[in-house]
């Protein structure tokens, strides 16, 4: 089966399992987005939640994040893990923000990238779901399904994120790679897929399937 074909019926049925996504970080604003998705590295977004939801109710703008003390930001966020790396990445770019941006997260993903912690997934999560702006996010459950799919041959995820603009519809890159996510955490696991109720099964190539 040619691989267009093939990816529109798998998008088909993935549309249908989930058929309104959105990202399940809690957020009210642009900036918060961009704190959460840095956080979310390593970690669940449950886990993440959990943590903004009191994390935010103390430093809710750059100007409050570049302004608190390190120690501060790392006590807050010490369960999202990797807390020393995150909390200097955070009050960097939030710095960054004032001194560049205004204040405001830039909406392109030039700008974005350039900000300390955020790399090409967060910049497009951030695009995508605070700025509507079509984007791939790419994270370990996009990059090992799309493998296992046969979608990608590709294991950098900056090559999966290009082969996969290749195949599917500008306007659908934001929800297809959510619906991937969804999908990879549900179904298409790392250790334990679920091969034989899976709904893609007939579709996917790969070759390690279990039965």
């Amino acid at each position: 089966m040619e691989l267009k074909t093939r990816t529109d019926k798998i998008r088909k049925i993935l549309r249908t399992i989930y058929p309104d996504v959105k990202t399940p970080l809690i957020h009210q604003t642009a900036f918060q987005l961009l704190i959460a998705t840095i956080l979310s590295a390593q970690c669940t977004d449950k886990q993440v939640n959990r943590v903004t939801a009191v994390l935010f109710k103390h430093l809710k703008t750059p100007a409050d994040f570049a302004g608190a003390q390190l120690k501060t930001i790392e006590k807050n966020i010490h369960s999202t893990g990797f807390y020393h790396n995150k909390a200097k990445n955070i009050k960097n770019c939030s710095q960054e923000i004032i001194d560049t941006h205004g204040g405001r997260v830039p909406q392109t993903m030039a700008e974005l990238v350039k900000l300390p912690g955020v790399g090409r997934k967060t910049a497009n999560v951030v695009l995508g779901a605070a700025f509507n702006t079509p984007g791939m996010v790419v994270d370990t459950h996009v990059a090992r399904i799309s493998q296992r799919l046969g979608l990608t041959m590709n294991k950098d995820a900056v090559k999966i994120e290009f082969d996969l603009m290749k195949i599917i519809s500008k306007r659908a890159w934001n929800d297809f790679s959510l619906r991937l996510i969804f999908f990879g955490r549900e179904t298409c696991s790392a250790r334990k897929p679920k091969c034989p109720t899976c709904p893609l099964n007939k579709l996917c190539p790969w070759p390690d399937k279990t039965k």
